[in-house]
């Protein structure tokens, strides 16, 4: 069993033993990769590609824009192994190096892996402990969600939790951590990886007490009436037709530069599957936000959700209050709505003002996005403190968030944010 102190030790020195080079590459020169005019597309057909995309829609300020988004037409694993011992929760946590990640190592689930991965579609070294996920076991969680709406075309990952009571052998990148540990690294910036935070935000316990201001039927009711009010269409184009996107050798970008970009890296590493390869990833240079504003509402803490359309989901979803890809230029922002940027100026610009209850930088996936950082904050209202809320906004009670993860309609950003608000409720 380690205290606290001994597994940053053993994260420090799973950093230096799991050296990673990244290097960024030329996209038209990347190994194993094909740049056409079309798309970005692996020699094998697998993993992923890079499409371009034009969305109408009805929801934004701008009614029509074109977007390259990553294509991945499979279902990846994100799966944690728990067990009780001395009748403490602790979890088979895994130190894994990604080419994105910000601090390149992180707390990662014990199976994070996409189908071409565990497949063994690279030819290389084989997934420990999928076995655990692919048997036909009584899981404590299993559960298909989205990804990044703006940034995947209909990609879903299963996240799985399952309890053994058996000792398994481990290897030196793998600990077992208690839950009362993992909830003091929660606090910390880019410690735990957004697939570990995925999975545990499907695996909080409901509270003996909840009093909502609505019932489901209502807000099953208001989100029919969203999703019939608003709609959003995608077509697949090539991406040299991409409107207001640039494409060269080196990368793809847009014109205003204001948006994430396509870069192209080597990664070099002894620690994965392969010891090397080449890909394609998501670069933001923006920090982004998510932020949401609580209340206790029937002393039931109430969540304030927005309704949300993203190209690269099927359905309307549930997002935090706010949610912004690039803050320091929200004003600018034509798809960020009047009272998007009333709230962010008035309550998170503001925060002195009111009860800070989380504020932390975390990063996005490491194997999709370069060194992308994203700023969660949770900020409290008194029952003195009042917000003017439109029909795109509802609050959620703390139940009802659970079973609406559960159903797959919270998007990833929320659900992220809601379990790092709820991490000591944790299964």
């Amino acid at each position: 069993m380690s205290n606290l102190k001994q597994i940053y030790a053993w994260l420090k020195k799973q950093k230096k033993r799991q050296k990673i080079i990244i290097k960024e590459k030329n996209i038209s020169e990347l190994y194993s990769w094909k740049y056409k005019s079309d798309r970005i597309y692996h020699n094998s057909k697998k993993f992923f590609s890079i499409v371009g995309l034009r969305v109408i829609s009805n929801f934004y300020k701008h009614y029509t824009w074109d977007q390259p988004l990553i294509y991945q037409n499979e279902n990846g694993i994100l799966g944690i192994i728990r067990r009780n011992k001395n009748r403490e929760p602790e979890y088979l946590m895994q130190a894994k190096v990604e080419p994105g990640n910000i601090n390149k190592l992180q707390i990662s689930p014990t199976v994070q892996a996409t189908k071409s991965n565990y497949t063994g579609v690279h030819g290389g070294k084989k997934i420990k402990y999928l076995n655990f996920f692919l048997n036909k076991t009584k899981w404590l969680v299993n559960s298909k969600q989205t990804e990044q709406g703006f940034i995947y075309l209909f990609k879903k990952n299963t996240n799985i939790l399952l309890n053994i009571n058996r000792n398994i052998n481990f290897s030196k990148n793998y600990k077992w951590i208690q839950k009362k540990h993992l909830i003091s690294m929660i606090e910390k910036k880019n410690i735990l990886n957004m697939d570990t935070l995925s999975v545990f935000s499907c695996s909080i316990n409901k509270n003996s007490f909840d009093s909502p201001i609505d019932s489901m039927k209502q807000i099953n009711n208001w989100l029919a009436y969203m999703k019939k009010r608003y709609y959003i269409k995608v077509n697949r184009i090539k991406l040299s037709n991409m409107k207001n996107w640039v494409l060269t050798n080196k990368n793809i970008f847009h014109k205003s530069k204001s948006f994430f970009s396509i870069i192209g890296v080597r990664v070099s590493t002894k620690s994965r599957e392969v010891n090397y390869w080449d890909q394609p990833l998501i670069k933001n240079n923006n920090i982004s936000f998510v932020g949401f504003l609580v209340k206790k509402i029937n002393s039931t803490t109430h969540y304030l959700v927005r309704f949300i359309l993203e190209p690269g989901l099927k359905s309307g979803s549930l997002t935090c209050t706010v949610n912004t890809s690039n803050v320091k230029n929200y004003r600018k922002n034509n798809n960020l709505s009047f009272k998007s940027k009333f709230i962010l100026k008035n309550f998170f610009f503001k925060k002195n003002k009111y009860s800070v209850k989380y504020d932390t930088i975390q990063s996005d996936e490491g194997g999709r996005f370069y060194q992308s950082q994203i700023r969660y904050m949770i900020i409290q209202l008194n029952d003195q403190q009042k917000i003017k809320i439109d029909k795109n906004y509802k609050w959620i009670s703390q139940n009802q968030m659970i079973y609406l993860i559960k159903k797959g309609v919270l998007d990833i950003e929320a659900r992220l944010l809601f379990a790092c608000y709820n991490f000591n409720k944790i299964i």
